[in-house]
């Protein structure tokens, strides 16, 4: 009871939020970037010690890689608040202008959704990103990071937190979670929260909207593939898988399935083996693929899993329409690329994948906010309603109706004495 009366105050301070200018919140990035780099000695010396804790735990290795917080994500994430600043203001922009009658005028704009729930995995560079877009887009956030990175996040929040107070936004503004328990009890916040976005495991993901009353947005499963055609230019193609798998192999947009085209198969799997061997990726590969490259076996399971380490499942097709129905029915309709050089493979491909980002012949790491230009991201969402993929400013709108009239009322419409014109200004 006692936090849910603490995220009351969050949801009575969410008008006052969207309601602040621009310049106001604006400011709040700018010392929150500043406060950021002041304060980042003891935001790195919290980050050693939940990484020497998580070391001690047996923490695997990509989430260690995601738990570190050091001088080039702080670098990363201040880069992101800057450009956000430098974007303008996306709150109250008018939509559509429409005159009902004379003297009925209505208008669409922009506006907060209000209070958003995230739940992240341990990344602290992911609460920085997240406050600073509920920051510009005007919302509320109430924040619960992953144990491992309990002291970084806590440090982060406690800075940032101060930084916007400061800059004059409203004091309840922002929130945060530290104990597992307290998702619980955000769950049951229905008319409280008006968003939640969970970024973790699929499992997790799917116990988040099995329990809770709140809109969910976001994405389980990061199983994206590679699909190399016939006409692929296999200098493009190697580095470009490599890079989708090696980057940053715990990223959800990291490639887990490489599907070949048969016609090209024993001209680029020996060159990618040898590539990938020096990244010291293990690779999972049916009959066909063995008799061309030394591999594991690859079992039915590998066609749907997300390893977020160094293993790629890699499989041999007839065509391309075979490589679209593999991935439209394995895949987690997150991000998905096709290397060819040509045009119309390319668009049948784009055309036809139900994924929320196609590519041609580049990395799928580059489904990211930041990439996108969006500042940065509070995730990536897979669903079709509302926003899909990188969710940057634009996926934390909403919008509301303004109608300006002058005494009229509906009677006289329905009786017939007036009538509606429908004018766009």
């Amino acid at each position: 009871m006692q936090m849910k009366e603490e995220v009351r105050k969050v949801k009575l301070a969410s008008p006052r939020m969207a309601a602040s200018t621009g310049d106001t919140r604006d400011l709040a990035l700018r010392m929150m970037g500043e406060a950021l780099e002041r304060e980042q000695e003891a935001v790195f010396a919290a980050n050693r010690v939940d990484m020497e804790q998580a070391e001690a735990d047996g923490v695997a290795a990509p989430i260690l890689k995601r738990l570190k917080f050091d001088e080039g994500k702080l670098r990363d994430v201040v880069a992101g608040i800057r450009d956000l600043m430098g974007m303008k203001d996306p709150l109250f922009r008018k939509q559509l202008r429409r005159e009902l009658d004379e003297g009925l005028t209505l208008e669409r704009v922009s506006c907060p959704i209000g209070v958003i729930g995230v739940i992240f995995e341990a990344r602290p560079d992911a609460l920085v990103q997240i406050s600073a877009l509920c920051i510009k887009s005007g919302n509320c956030v109430i924040l619960k990071g992953g144990s491992e990175a309990r002291r970084t996040n806590k440090k982060l929040f406690e800075v940032i937190r101060a930084a916007v107070q400061k800059a004059g936004l409203p004091e309840n503004c922002m929130m945060q979670l530290e104990e597992r328990s307290e998702i619980r009890e955000l769950l049951d916040c229905h008319g409280l929260v008006d968003l939640l976005i969970p970024r973790g495991s699929n499992a997790f993901v799917q116990y988040i909207m099995d329990n809770t009353k709140i809109p969910v947005m976001g994405h389980a499963d990061g199983i994206c593939h590679i699909y190399v055609d016939k006409d692929a230019d296999l200098e493009k193609a190697v580095p470009i898988i490599v890079d989708a798998k090696t980057q940053y192999v715990s990223a959800c947009n990291a490639v887990e399935t490489l599907l070949v085209h048969r016609d090209i198969a024993r001209a680029l799997l020996p060159r990618l083996k040898a590539a990938l061997d020096e990244k010291e990726v293990e690779i999972r590969g049916t009959e066909e693929v063995s008799a061309i490259i030394p591999c594991s076996a690859a079992t039915d399971a590998d066609d749907s899993t997300e390893y977020l380490d160094y293993i790629l499942s890699v499989k041999i097709v007839g065509d391309v329409q075979e490589a679209i129905d593999h991935i439209n029915y394995f895949g987690s309709h997150h991000m998905d690329s096709i290397v060819t050089e040509n045009a119309q493979t390319a668009e049948q491909f784009m055309n036809l994948v139900d994924s929320a980002g196609v590519y041609q012949n580049c990395s799928t790491r580059f489904a990211d906010g930041y990439r996108y230009g969006f500042g940065a991201e509070v995730g990536i969402s897979t669903g079709k309603i509302h926003a899909r993929g990188p969710v940057g400013l634009e996926g934390l709108l909403s919008y509301k109706y303004r109608l300006y009239g002058n005494g009229q009322i509906v009677g006289d419409y329905a009786s017939g004495e007036k009538q509606f014109h429908f004018r766009e200004l």
